[in-house]
Parts: structure tokens; sequence; C-alpha cells
């Protein structure tokens, strides 16, 4: 919404808003700032004629670090379903967890642990992800088939994410107007971005509000999960193959090992990474 076409849709919705005679405020917030694991920067918008709304979403303010990639000491998420155009590489934590993929169905995302292992988290380690108790959406299962409680993981919104936000709409906090700067006529829009009523500004303000660090992803995850299928796998690495993308020094060998895992084959790899054979080798293996 803040980058397509130029932050148009948003740029309308605004507009609107100020036609209207509301102040307004949005702001790019992360999970991960919240305890939780997961990648996860949502844009939330709140608007008002009688309050400022920057005393809302922008009066907190506690940045953390992003841990560095590890392989072999960190966790990483990546969704599987890709790996051609994009990858959503998350260390030490999964990437969004979504309602749908790239495969046009909903699907959790994979990640490699520090072990080598490639797995499929389990739906009830995604609920947690989410700030929601265990089997949370079993009632789900009443009325759909069983793989929709991930849609509903996917689209909702982190528990302690609404929890700060609604505190805030309750008891508004005060907002430094030092971080105003000017805003931008065209292209994407900023991250964070206020309006007083009668002139707009981007706000130089994080994705962080509490700053509360998570815990590991690989001491956070009760359940062992799913493996990552060898058809799975050998997709995914196919599309890397013809991918412009950057990967992790050691992300491809750990996939191919897994790959080599799952397809119960002997297959003997070139040594030299920049060889075609080397994964297409592993990949005809695992459809034998």
């Amino acid at each position: 919404m803040l980058q397509l076409g130029g932050g148009a849709a948003m740029r309308t919705i605004v507009s609107t808003l100020e036609d209207l005679g509301y102040r307004w405020a949005w702001r790019v917030v992360d999970s991960f700032g919240f305890g939780l694991p997961q990648r996860r920067e949502r844009v939330f918008l709140v608007a008002s004629r009688v309050a400022d709304p920057a005393d809302v979403l922008m009066a907190d303010e506690v940045l953390l670090d992003r841990p560095a990639t590890a392989i072999g000491i960190r966790a990483h998420g990546f969704y599987w379903t890709e790996g051609r155009g994009g990858l959503g590489w998350a260390v030490d934590a999964v990437p969004t967890l979504k309602n749908g993929s790239s495969v046009g169905i909903p699907s959790p995302p994979a990640v490699l642990m520090p072990n080598g292992a490639v797995i499929t988290p389990d739906v009830r380690d995604a609920e947690r992800l989410q700030g929601f108790a265990e089997d949370w959406t079993v009632p789900a299962t009443g009325v759909a088939r069983a793989n929709f409680r991930w849609g509903l993981v996917g689209n909702a919104v982190s528990v302690p994410v609404a929890e700060w936000l609604g505190g805030r709409l309750a008891r508004p906090g005060s907002y430094d107007r030092r971080r105003d700067i000017g805003f931008p006529d065209s292209g994407s829009l900023p991250k964070a971005a206020r309006s007083d009523g009668s002139k707009r500004y981007r706000v130089d303000i994080g994705s962080d509000p509490i700053g509360s660090a998570p815990p590991s992803l690989a001491s956070f995850l009760r359940y062992p999960g799913v493996p990552l299928s060898a058809r799975a796998t050998a997709g995914f690495l196919s599309r890397t193959r013809v991918s412009k993308l950057r990967f992790a020094e050691g992300f491809i060998s750990a996939l191919e090992e897994h790959l080599v895992a799952m397809a119960g084959s002997s297959a003997t790899r070139s040594t030299d990474p920049r060889d075609p054979s080397r994964s297409q080798t592993l990949i005809a293996a695992a459809s034998r």
C-alpha cells in the first residue's frame, strides 16, 4: 500500500480523510519487536477529528537490533514457495505468516534449523508466533479444511501489537514533533507519516514501539514440525537456479543436503557450485 503505484492507494485514503476534516497518522510496525520471532511489518492508520493520532501511533519507540545471518548457529525462515523473485529471508524468525502463497494455497514458510533440518512449523507454533494460545484456530476445522487454520493465522493481527495499539487508543502518549520531516510529493511513501490537519509530514521513527526482544526461533518452537518434502525442496532449488537473488553462504548447500536425505539418494554432487548439473542431479533424484 505504501509502495505500489507510488503509494496511490494510501494517498487516496488520507486525502479523503483530510477532506472530511480528519487528522491522521500511519506507521509500519514489526511484530518482531513485540517478543515474537516473526518478521511481520504491517502498516497501521489512525485518524481523528478531535485528537492527534500521532499521540497514539508515534509516542513509543524502543529500537531493537536485528540478528545477522548465521547458518548453523541460528534458525532462518524463508518462503519455500518462492525462490525466483523473492525469498522472505528472516534471521532467527519466520517471514510474515500469510493467508496464501505463490502457489495459491495457505502454506507455512520453511525454517532451516541450526542442525541443518528443514521443516515447516506446526500450526500450533504458528498460532503462538502470532501471540495466540496454541489450538486457538481448532474450531475452524469443524466448518472448513484443516489447512484453513493457516489462513486464519495469516490473516490475523499479532496479539501483542493489537494490545499495544488498543492501549494507546485508550491512553494516548505524547508525540515529539521534532521527528517531523518533509513529506514526499511523489514516489514510494515513508514507513511513518502524519497530518496535523494543515500539513503532511514524514516521521523519523522506527518499526519497534516497545522493543521487546523475542527468544530465538529454535527455542521458541515447541513442536518438531514437518520436514520439507523432497518435491517442495527440489522445486525451490530449481527456482533458485534461474534467480538473480543472492543467497547466504551455506544456504543452498544446506537445502541440497536436505534434499538428498529426503530423497534417499546417494547421488554424488559436484564440488563446484557453478556446475549446473549439481542441482539437476539432486532434483532428478527427488522425482524418481
